[in-house]
């Protein structure tokens, strides 16, 4: 039977989707952002952050990737499963996923949105969980940062499981 240990509540990742958000607020006062969730896993941090900005012109879009299939641990291999819609070229765009592990997921994603001239380009992240790292690449918005652990809840999940658990967890198999 799995094994579930708290990592953040709920109040706990409320404070945080709001100061991220005022940050992006204030970053982008003036300007037309257009805002791409990864698919699954980002739609429930990304519903709560657009919710939270204090901004008068955002766009959303999703685009899917998938890279761990049934597994625990990234393939490497990256499939591009539902592209964006939004005419991005010109525009801000604001990359919102779950997690930064790898960094695979996130490298390719920011080389395939930059082939289409974005007039700028960055990435804000639930969770930063930076013991697995392969590629250098970092997000500019980061609501909480992870040393270890394979962590489920609030849109994260394994094997499809778990992503409606209100808090974050780590999970031991």
């Amino acid at each position: 039977m799995p094994e579930l240990t708290p990592v953040l509540d709920t109040d706990a990742i409320a404070r945080k989707v709001d100061e991220v958000a005022r940050q992006i607020s204030s970053d982008y006062r003036n300007a037309d952002l257009v805002i791409i969730g990864v698919l699954k896993g980002a739609f429930v941090f990304m519903a709560d952050l657009i919710r939270r900005l204090d901004l008068s012109h955002v766009a959303v879009d999703f685009i899917r990737l998938a890279s761990y299939g049934s597994q625990s641990n990234s393939s490497g291999h990256i499939r591009l499963l539902k592209n964006f819609e939004i005419d991005i070229e010109g525009k801000h765009v604001l990359i919102v996923e779950d997690i930064l592990d790898t960094g695979w997921t996130l490298a390719f994603l920011k080389q395939h949105l930059s082939a289409y001239s974005p007039r700028s380009l960055k990435t804000c992240v639930l969770v930063d969980k930076r013991e697995r790292r392969k590629v250098d690449v970092q997000a500019e918005y980061v609501c909480h940062v992870a040393n270890e652990g394979f962590l489920v809840g609030y849109g994260l999940d394994y094997d499809e499981n778990y992503r409606n658990l209100p808090g974050i967890f780590n999970l031991k198999l």
